[in-house]
């Protein structure tokens, strides 16, 4: 049974992408971006990281503590010029004005030398709050937006980019106005994929969305999944939205371990529970059992 899926894989990426990231917590750009970063320096991409205000050193800091990014040298790859950090108003705003046909050439100018040096390809990632501050032209930015994601559809480039929008700072029509101007959306990296089930971390709260099937052949994988999870957490959130089976097996695995690190109850939630498997977990008892939440999905 194949299982569903939402958005493209940060590892999955190839020239030619254009995504977003939507996000509103710090955990799951953090993911995120430490793997485009980390899988980047190793396959020899140029990387070109526009901020919207913070200074290089404040990006490494928070980019550099993702687990994602563990053992990465960011300041010998920022001295070599593998990666670059610049900020918005640098990067925009250098005639005065922000014009997208104008950005559009001089980022098609930057891949083209980045080649030239020796680079395979360029990875861009960008913070986009800058175009709330009404600086002259950013009005344009849908346009801006549009624009680009046609020369990455139209276009044979050897470069990547993920457009970051904070929903704190974006109002609805005109987040999904400029998330409609991207190939597709970015997702953290899978933690186990088989084509029978998918497992993929979530961030708020911490905790996996399960798809597909657990059996037999899956449960293992299940288990080793919810074993990854940070002992010291108080709650976890299994998102069951996606699963269409979990033998009786497979629920006690989810519900067995109850307790942090530390001794502590831990706070166990099973969201978006299909009718059936909602029914099986209180016919076995565990919808009962200290610290489970059931949120039956009635959708």
């Amino acid at each position: 049974m194949a299982t569903p899926s939402v958005g493209k894989a940060v590892g999955q990426m190839q020239f030619g992408d254009h995504l977003c990231l939507s996000y509103d917590n710090a955990e799951e750009r953090q993911a995120i971006l430490g793997t485009y970063v980390r899988d980047g320096l190793a396959a020899d991409h140029k990387i070109i990281y526009l901020s919207d205000e913070d200074p290089p050193d404040a990006v490494l800091g928070w980019l550099g503590a993702a687990p994602q990014a563990a053992g990465l040298d960011l300041e010998g790859a920022m001295d070599s010029g593998q990666f670059a950090v610049r900020t918005a108003e640098e990067a925009y705003m250098a005639t005065g004005r922000f014009d997208p046909d104008e950005i559009i050439a001089l980022f098609g100018t930057e891949i083209d030398m980045a080649l030239v040096q020796g680079y395979k390809g360029v990875r861009v990632t960008g913070e986009e709050t800058f175009s709330l501050r009404g600086w002259p032209g950013t009005d344009r930015f849908a346009e801006f937006e549009r624009k680009i994601d046609e020369v990455f559809r139209t276009s044979e480039v050897n470069a990547m980019a993920i457009c970051q929008y904070d929903r704190r700072w974006f109002d609805r029509p005109r987040l999904e106005r400029l998330e409609s101007y991207h190939v597709d959306r970015v997702r953290a990296n899978d933690l186990y994929d088989d084509g029978v089930l998918r497992v993929a971390p979530i961030f708020a709260p911490p905790g996996l969305a399960l798809a597909g099937t657990v059996d037999a052949g899956t449960r293992a994988a299940l288990g080793r999944a919810l074993g990854s999870l940070p002992g010291e957490v108080g709650l976890v959130c299994l998102d069951l939205a996606g699963l269409g089976s979990c033998d009786e097996e497979g629920l006690r695995i989810m519900v067995r371990d109850g307790r942090t690190s530390d001794g502590r109850q831990r706070q166990l939630l099973l969201r978006a529970v299909p009718p059936a498997i909602a029914g099986t977990l209180r016919d076995l008892g565990l919808a009962d059992r200290p610290g489970v939440s059931l949120e039956e999905n009635t959708g």
